[in-house]
């Protein structure tokens, strides 16, 4: 059997830092690149370099699928995108041709699942106060009472892809862990040794609380003020989500209002914060630069998905990634 037509389609800074040297060696022996690397602009200036193509492996700078796209492209079977959303690339017309689409989201959630972990642990020590105590008051400081990692109540904000690995490396810990997902059903959450509970109640009755909500117009502003203010004495509470998910100016007024609380933000709305929000002065606020997904050599990881969905789909196989018109909808 002929080996797929394919081609690289994406950002040229991009190539590399997803499609490292072994990547894209294990991809040429599975297809036959027809054409240099690619980008939007490229195609746009010379669409015929779409019009053999069978697959197309690509990442950030990836153009919209849209009628003329896919009117240059009118063999194109798959796309395997090797980074996190692809809101802004299906479209309808792509959906009704039935081009099939696979996304690295699932090696982005592993990155962002090894950081929640640290993090949950380390604000489960308190870790973020006593180094803060310490440094500014250059001396030691006595250890006040603190969670820990035995009978403590870590809550989750969503079982999606992040929320699940999180529930997972949770295990290795004895804490009980709760979850907020109307989405989720009591055999999820039991094969994940999870309690759903209402957002509320994760608020409430959680030591840590860690966000991994998708970005939906049903989502922004999902996390309020009241919900801060209801947190249990000395609780943190972690994002790596979205910012846009959390009323940042309710969260602000209750953190200033409760220095025994934490926020670890990896993200924030606007990212970066105003030059005077209170993020960047407040105490009890951990902020990191939106560092928790795939970084630098990491990214390889998805690079190495994508072939690895390429396998399957070339041995008529279910692709792990698989994103179908609805669940696109649910990925941020």
């Amino acid at each position: 059997m002929p080996k797929p037509r394919a081609i690289y389609l994406l950002r040229p800074d991009a190539l590399p830092n997803i499609y490292g040297p072994a990547q894209q060696a294990a991809l040429a022996e599975l297809v036959e690149f027809v054409a240099p690397p690619q980008d939007s602009q490229s195609v746009q200036e010379n669409p015929a370099v779409l019009a053999d193509v069978d697959v197309i492996f690509s990442g950030w700078g990836m153009p919209e699928m849209n009628e003329e796209f896919l009117a240059q492209a009118p063999n194109l079977k798959a796309l395997f995108y090797g980074a996190g959303s692809v809101k802004k690339i299906v479209t309808d017309a792509s959906w009704s041709r039935g081009v099939r689409v696979t996304s690295a989201y699932g090696a982005n959630a592993v990155t962002v699942s090894q950081y929640t972990l640290a993090q949950v642990i380390f604000s489960l020590k308190r870790g973020w106060l006593f180094s803060r105590v310490i440094r500014e008051s250059g001396g030691w400081m006595q250890r006040t009472p603190v969670p820990g990692t035995y009978g403590s109540t870590v809550g989750l904000v969503s079982l999606g892809q992040v929320g699940r690995r999180v529930a997972e490396l949770l295990k290795i810990l004895d804490v009980r862990v709760i979850a907020y997902d109307p989405f989720a059903s009591s055999a999820d959450a039991a094969k994940l040794g999870v309690e759903l509970a209402s957002l509320d109640e994760v608020f409430r009755r959680s030591d840590v609380v860690s966000l991994h909500a998708p970005w939906l117009p049903e989502t922004v502003g999902m996390v309020t003020g009241a919900h801060f203010a209801s947190m249990k004495e000395n609780a943190t509470f972690i994002n790596t989500a979205r910012g846009a998910i959390v009323r940042e100016s309710e969260m602000i007024a209750v953190l200033q209002d409760r220095p025994d609380l934490w926020a670890v933000l990896d993200v924030t709305y606007p990212e970066p914060p105003a030059p005077d929000s209170p993020l960047y002065t407040l105490p009890n606020v951990v902020l990191t630069p939106h560092i928790a997904g795939t970084l630098d050599v990491e990214r390889e990881r998805m690079g190495q998905t994508m072939v690895e969905e390429l396998r399957r789909f070339l041995a008529g196989e279910v692709m792990e990634y698989e994103i179908t018109q609805e669940r696109a909808r649910f990925l941020a």
